[in-house]
């Protein structure tokens, strides 16, 4: 059930109002379950206020709405606070909707912060490509595969990991476009990465795919 417009804004002064931790968790909260586009700005604010809590329930409430929360999302995408863009990130890729490719690929390619980076590695395997005009998914997914294929040589392990899990998410979602290059980019990660735990997922997707 949809809250009235009164009873939404008492719940967005309350997560205004909130003095303590625990307050601003359960306030944020219970915005979040009225699943109204007019709490769309305050969860966005409350991905950036220090509080994992709240940020948690903010995400899983701009999830909850959907493709509705995702222009004010790729708006107010965090410059400075690194910890608000990675839940940003969160939910856009939570939400799947392929007009967060952009923004995926540039966090994915080059954010400095890691947190950021791997929400956006794995978001890029679950985009849902079947919202794309035929015409522009195949080059949509080609440039999703591109950045995945890049990100699967990173130095930092942990990236190569969340290249392993977008690629596969990408090969479960995208067909049979090109395919092949990243099943061999699974096959060499699973071969030849110096990290075993790396190896150890490349192995695992390779089986969940055969």
């Amino acid at each position: 059930m949809i809250a009235t417009d009164p009873t939404i804004q008492s719940l967005i002064q309350a997560v205004e109002a909130a003095d303590s931790p625990a307050k601003l968790v359960g306030a944020v909260r219970a915005l979040a379950q009225t699943r109204s586009t007019a709490a769309i700005p305050t969860l966005i604010r409350a991905l950036g206020f220090n509080n994992p809590g709240a940020a948690l329930a903010a995400v899983s409430g701009l999830v909850a709405l959907g493709e509705e929360a995702v222009p004010d999302l790729l708006a107010q995408i965090d410059g400075y606070n690194y910890g608000a863009r990675a839940y940003s990130l969160r939910a856009l890729a939570a939400i799947a909707d392929p007009r967060a490719l952009d923004v995926l690929i540039k966090a994915a390619e080059a954010d400095f912060a890691p947190s950021v980076r791997r929400a956006a590695i794995k978001g890029l395997g679950q985009l849902r490509w079947q919202q794309l005009e035929p015409t522009e998914r195949e080059s949509a997914q080609s440039q999703a595969l591109k950045t995945l294929l890049l990100v699967a040589q990173d130095a930092d392990w942990a990236n190569r990991y969340a290249a392993i899990v977008g690629l596969q998410s990408w090969i479960t979602s995208a067909g049979l476009v090109n395919r092949s290059s990243a099943l061999d980019q699974l096959d060499q990660l699973a071969q030849t990465d110096p990290d075993g735990a790396v190896r150890a997922r490349a192995t695992l997707a390779k089986q969940h795919l055969a």
